[in-house]
């Protein structure tokens, strides 16, 4: 059995072509209850999910075999499948998901060890199992991104009389309808059309255009939900790029696709963190930070960040585009996630399971362990409050992105964007946009919010035990590309005297 799980492609797939000398083969995938009832998961993910496997089940039927999908709890599903067709190997990839996934892989192991079928664990990403330390952590990436890509089978065998269902649609699943009928679509293919388009068109723009909303749509890759459903693998995307920067390229693309290819590597560097500590998605990785926001919750507050209605421009129009797309650029994403944190003093975990539903392309590894990051509860990182005036000054000075999701700023000046609530009254009622009536007050005061943050981080980095817990995170999780960084002391006082252990602020994902 090959049991498919956030690898819905047939290139590059190991256990499939592991699987390809066997006499007969059932490829598997389970719709999890538990899965599909959590916070994370969304209609628009389920629907990426079943583009995959309609075009997976296409190229396994012109192989010779078929695509079987269960619902049901794993185990269940495994025993159910075993009593029809009494098998002794499963193979599948490793992965590096959420909590449920984890304990769900715990319960899979403990039932493959009571009916004797060995299970074979293919790596997927550059991340790797059991790893304590650091140390040689890039060495061995590029090592497994060199490895051959394995090649598709050229036949499959499936057996014959077992009950198929088919590919279940939301309404099967209990769920309703998605609101991101612009998402992107998922398949094979697809991806594929996405990679060649930015390695052959749009990458030149990668490095300049990535960090505003109004060009990161085409400069970047557009391949972040690929390589979270597994649609096409990453090694397939290093080499490629590999290939194209081996080439004579024209004047110009060099930058972008080295760059590029610097951002896969972090890709598995964020999943290393959630692999190597799985307790990441709910406990802070510097357990200095504990107890910072979670008794200063608010559900007003909440819900006006999740509806793009607290007051500021770009906040609002990358919340609305996220909610209606599934995607919004990297510099956007930590602007969201530090207006969450700074500005509205919110506790990362909630926030974090609300918008990794509404990301495409939501990767737990990489989810969490950023979301950490940009809400400094790392103990390694930079501490980074987002202006979320200065963005608009800076990624959309003319207001195009902002305009087109954020309507009722439609005749707002481009002076006034980055503050509407600074227009007199009299530019207001011409623009037809009062603010209080049209358009809200901004939640909190910009100035206030970014000082008090600041303050409250700053007296906790200024222990003693916080930067002695800097150092054990770092051991465990920081980069060895650069040289060990060494602890300085300074004075409490200021925020960033304490002393503080910085991984590196080239993290914009791909």
């Amino acid at each position: 059995v090959v049991w498919l799980k956030r690898d819905l492609r047939l290139l590059d797939h190991a256990p499939l072509a592991a699987a390809a000398a066997d006499e007969e083969t059932v490829v598997l995938f389970i719709y999890e209850p538990e899965i599909l009832a959590s916070p994370e998961f969304e209609t628009s993910h389920l629907l990426f999910i079943n583009a995959c496997l309609a075009e997976l089940a296409r190229g396994l039927e012109a192989r010779g075999a078929r695509l079987q999908t269960r619902h049901g709890e794993a185990t269940v599903v495994l025993d159910q499948l075993y009593e029809a067709w009494r098998f002794d190997r499963l193979l599948s990839h490793e992965e590096t998901g959420t909590w449920a996934t984890f304990e769900r892989d715990r319960r899979v192991a403990a039932w493959c060890g009571r009916r004797e079928v060995a299970w074979e664990e293919h790596r997927q990403h550059g991340v790797f199992r059991g790893l304590g330390r650091r140390d040689g952590w890039a060495r061995r990436w590029r090592q497994h991104m060199a490895l051959p890509i394995a090649n598709a089978p050229d036949t499959l065998r499936s057996p014959d009389g077992l009950a198929n269902p088919g590919i279940m649609t939301p309404a099967d699943m209990g769920l309703g309808e998605t609101t991101k009928p612009d998402a992107q679509p998922g398949g094979e293919a697809a991806a594929h059309g996405v990679l060649a388009s930015f390695l052959d068109e749009r990458g030149i723009a990668y490095a300049t255009g990535m960090s505003s909303p109004v060009t990161a749509w085409d400069a970047c890759s557009r391949l972040s939900a690929h390589f979270a459903w597994g649609s096409i693998s990453l090694r397939q995307v290093y080499q490629a790029t590999e290939s194209r920067l081996a080439e004579t390229l024209p004047r110009g693309w060099k930058r972008p696709l080295n760059a590029f290819g610097k951002r896969l590597r972090w890709h598995c560097h964020f999943i290393q963190k959630l692999e190597s500590q799985p307790e990441l998605e709910f406990e802070n990785m510097s357990r200095s930070y504990d107890g910072l926001r979670e008794d200063h919750w608010s559900d007003d507050r909440f819900e006006a960040w999740k509806a793009g209605r607290t007051g500021y421009p770009m906040v609002d129009a990358c919340m609305r585009a996220l909610r209606a797309t599934g995607w919004i650029n990297f510099r956007m994403r930590a602007m969201l996630v530090s207006f969450a944190s700074y500005h509205l003093w919110l506790d990362w975990r909630p926030t974090s399971k609300w918008l990794g539903r509404h990301f495409l392309d939501f990767e737990p590894g990489i989810h969490y362990t950023q979301f950490q990051m940009q809400s400094g509860v790392t103990g390694i990182n930079a501490l980074r409050i987002y202006s979320p005036a200065r963005q608009v000054s800076d990624q959309d000075p003319e207001g195009r992105f902002i305009r087109a999701w954020v309507p009722e700023l439609e005749g707002v000046p481009d002076k006034y964007l980055p503050n509407p609530e600074r227009m007199p009254a009299a530019i207001q009622q011409e623009a037809g946009c009062v603010i209080g009536r049209h358009y809200p007050e901004p939640i909190v005061e910009h100035a206030v919010a970014y000082k008090e943050a600041r303050r409250r981080i700053g007296e906790i980095r200024g222990r003693p035990e916080t930067r002695a817990e800097a150092q054990r995170v770092y051991d465990r999780h920081g980069s060895r590309l650069r040289p060990r960084p060494r602890v300085k002391q300074k004075a409490q006082g200021d925020l960033f005297a304490s002393a503080e252990v910085l991984e590196t602020d080239d993290h914009e994902r791909a």
